[in-house]
């Protein structure tokens, strides 16, 4: 089975583009903090080049930009190719399932278009009335 779960925070704005035959592509990449901090107190990155397709490329593109908090599953694609030296490199990508957003709207970091959010209505506080009623306690 190949399905892999991260979180982390987009590096750069995604990049929406099509194929030749119209599908709906999304590149982005992510930032993962490493469970535990190395000997010197740092904590370890690292980053991971995603790929959405279809209505989730829309998705992501329209509703994301670099900060933001991203939960990602799906699959690791592992790609070789010769570069123009002749060297065999490998690139490893993850093609997203299903993606999350986690960044609250209207914060800093909020989404790609803030034109969607909503202002946020002033909260009033309930009034609360004095209650004096110890008549009825049993003890």
């Amino acid at each position: 089975m190949n399905k892999v779960f991260l979180i982390g925070n987009l590096t750069r704005d995604p990049e929406l583009s099509e194929t030749n035959s119209g599908v709906p592509v999304c590149r982005f990449a992510i930032a993962v903090n490493r469970r535990f901090a190395s000997g010197d107190g740092e904590r370890q990155t690292d980053f991971f080049n995603v790929t959405a397709w279809r209505n989730l490329a829309e998705t992501v593109a329209r509703y994301t930009k670099k900060g933001n908090k991203v939960a990602v599953v799906g699959s690791i694609q592992i790609r070789n190719y010769e570069d123009n030296n002749g060297q065999r490199r490998t690139f490893v990508d993850v093609i997203a399932d299903d993606v999350e957003f986690l960044t609250p709207k209207g914060s800093n970091a909020g989404s790609a278009d803030d034109d969607f959010a909503a202002p946020a209505a002033p909260r009033k506080k309930p009034a609360l009335e004095a209650f004096d009623d110890d008549s009825d306690i049993p003890f």
